[in-house]
């Protein structure tokens, strides 16, 4: 494993919704991300930070994407979607995967700030193409495979006073 040094280039892919929902369930509180976005780049060259976020209409999304630009972070951002049937969808997936492996051939380090377990096929292509995968979340709702695939793997939940509002 490739050991961390100021002169790697690191991007930063932080997938909000699953954050969120996480925070939210296991401490009905809301993501520091000032915070994680320190500690993701842990005084690394930052070639690329991005919030993938959906538009649901609520009433401070607006003020919570314009926090995060101010942070650094560059905001993606979707409209959910409400089928016939009343259920709603909305994920990033495939274009958080689609600018990881975009990025790949730029960045040493990739950060993946998720806990959803369909990213760590993601991971494991990545560091085939000798990119350095770190993940981020929390482990309490973070799948075992992604855990497993990547080169490191941050506990937000060991220093919620760190990482939660």
């Amino acid at each position: 494993m490739v050991s961390i040094h100021p002169g790697q280039r690191v991007a930063v892919l932080a997938d909000a919704q699953n954050l969120y929902h996480s925070a939210q369930s296991q401490y009905s509180q809301n993501v520091d991300y000032a915070a994680l976005l320190e500690k993701a780049v842990q005084g690394r060259e930052l070639t690329r930070a991005i919030a993938y976020v959906i538009r649901a209409d609520s009433p401070d999304e607006e003020t919570f994407f314009e926090a995060l630009e101010d942070i650094g972070f560059e905001t993606k951002i979707k409209e959910i979607k409400t089928f016939a049937d009343g259920t709603k969808k909305a994920d990033w997936d495939v274009g958080m995967s689609l600018d990881a492996v975009t990025l790949a051939d730029h960045v040493d380090t990739l950060v993946l700030v998720t806990g959803d377990g369909d990213f760590s096929r993601l991971c494991s292509h990545l560091r085939h193409e000798g990119v350095r995968v770190e993940v981020m979340g929390f482990r309490s709702s973070t799948a075992d495979e992604l855990v497993a695939s990547a080169d490191s793997f941050i506990d937000l939940g060991e220093r919620t006073e760190t990482f939660l509002l």
